[in-house]
């Protein structure tokens, strides 16, 4: 139960820009190797996201092809 009450106290901003002062005192000189691997991340997801998406575009315009194809052969 004090487990609890001790999370409901860290709601108070000013209590949460202490513990982030105390955070960044403590990781500070990490703080950038950390940023520059999460940004790497971040790239890594958005080009395989895109990948994605040209995957399906392209299986996209495989499957209406032959649909253009075969309403052209009726006409």
């Amino acid at each position: 139960m004090s487990l609890l009450y001790a999370f409901g106290m860290l709601s108070s901003p000013v209590t949460l820009i202490i513990v982030a002062f105390i955070a960044f005192l403590m990781f500070g000189n990490r703080l950038p190797s950390m940023m520059r691997s999460l940004g790497r991340s971040v790239t890594e997801f958005k080009k395989g996201v895109a990948g994605i998406e040209d995957d399906i575009n392209e299986a996209v315009a495989k499957a209406e092809k032959p649909m253009s194809e075969s309403s052209e052969k009726r006409e």
